[in-house]
């Protein structure tokens, strides 16, 4: 009768069954609950062992009689299904941290790419926290002006997370006034940058190279989105390419001691 509400509850087909005649008989000895149940004495004994573990019967000895079991009162049934969501919330919130890093393995290990896609400002995080798990350094492509005036804040999270945690960046950030203002006071401790003087429109993107993986956001207000490419040759040659340029890009002298970092 209860059977499916039980297994939704987190219960297995033959717990709920035991349950279900423990509720509508009160105490039963186990040879009683193995009849009622239609289950095996050996399977009745270790699915009664499985609901005093959860808390849902309890056994009661007496000197010179037999063993009887009774069920709990059904609002620990409740209790249950809320602490299991709780679980299942905290499983899903750890998944998504490691997610990245699992494909990423998986691809390494299979040669075969993978692609992660994000969308809005949650997705723009995503793809930026995926690098504070990076073991090493991060090489990027930024356009500072398009970072401060859309993602300004999540930006100054970011960098503070990332200097924490002491994970270094080296940047190619385009020649701009704005730019070079806003590298005045950067945190010089974990970043380093160098610019390069191109007659290009803003690109309104930045792209990160670290741990095997590259990475991009496009900053845009309507239209912002996020990818993850986790991909060992495609990592090798975007590094070998941003190597050559951070040769030739004009370096930046670092601010006088006793400035903000």
């Amino acid at each position: 009768m209860y059977d499916q509400i039980l297994n939704r509850a987190g219960l297995s087909a033959d717990q709920a069954k035991i349950y279900e005649v423990l509720l509508k008989n009160g105490p039963l000895s186990a040879g009683k609950i193995s009849s009622y149940a239609g289950l095996k004495r050996g399977l009745t004994y270790k699915v009664l062992g499985e609901l005093e573990g959860v808390g849902l019967a309890a056994k009661k000895s007496e000197k010179g009689a037999v063993a009887r079991f009774e069920p709990a009162h059904p609002l620990r049934l409740q209790d249950l299904a809320d602490q299991r969501a709780r679980e299942a919330a905290d499983a899903h919130t750890a998944l998504e941290g490691a997610i990245a890093s699992l494909i990423s393995d998986y691809n390494l290990s299979s040669g075969k790419p993978g692609v992660l896609f994000y969308e809005g400002v949650e997705g723009i995080k995503r793809v930026l926290d995926d690098t504070l798990d990076s073991k090493t350094e991060i090489c990027s492509y930024a356009d500072i002006e398009a970072v401060i005036k859309n993602i300004g804040a999540i930006n100054k999270t970011y960098v503070a997370k990332r200097e924490k945690l002491g994970i270094r960046r080296r940047g190619i950030l385009l020649d701009t006034p704005a730019t070079r203002e806003y590298l005045k006071d950067y945190h010089v401790t974990v970043t380093e940058s160098r610019l390069i003087r191109v007659d290009a429109p803003p690109f309104e993107s930045v792209m990160n190279i670290y741990d095997g993986k590259i990475s991009y956001i496009t900053l845009q207000p309507d239209k912002m989105i996020g990818a993850i490419i986790a991909d060992r040759h495609i990592y090798n040659m975007h590094k070998y390419l941003f190597e050559y340029l951070w040769g030739i890009a004009e370096k930046i002298t670092p601010p006088a001691p006793g400035s903000r970092t």
